[in-house]
């Protein structure tokens, strides 16, 4: 599988997860670039989502993954920066759908929502599932028009 280089950032809500799957894109040889936060004191999730998906849309990084208490937040702020598409998933079918039919190339989690397990296993599938393109890129050419 490639190794693609990954923006992470998250919230308070999000931060013990985002220190996980850190350290397991890490030790499958990853380049990983955290963007904060640094514990999980109160902040706000702008802060630091904001910056990775800005990271990703000027092609430092292949890919991003926020995070936060639902994942909501994150996937809307990030969704803000021309030429993200970032997906909110919740099982690795979710994730399986955002890369292989929207090429998503910024993952929201939701720590409230999942289990540690799922998250680490989302993100696994996720990095391993290629854009099909063919009818699918028409319509991501669509969003990006």
């Amino acid at each position: 599988m490639k190794k693609f280089s990954i923006a992470i950032g998250s919230d308070h809500a999000g931060f013990a997860y985002k220190e996980k799957i850190k350290a397991m894109l890490l030790a499958d040889g990853y380049v990983v670039r955290d963007y904060g936060t640094n514990s999980d004191a109160p902040c706000d999730y702008p802060d630091f989502i904001r910056p990775v998906a800005e990271a990703v849309a000027r092609g430092e990084f292949e890919r991003g993954i926020v995070l936060g208490g639902s994942g909501n937040g994150e996937a809307i702020t990030a969704n803000r920066v021309k030429g993200i598409r970032c997906g909110l998933c919740w099982n690795e079918q979710v994730a399986i759908w955002n890369r292989s039919h929207n090429d998503g190339n910024v993952l929201s989690l939701g720590q409230r929502t999942i289990t540690e397990d799922e998250a680490l296993k989302i993100v696994r599938t996720w990095l391993a599932t290629a854009f099909e393109g063919g009818r699918h890129l028409a319509r991501i050419q669509k969003i990006d028009a």
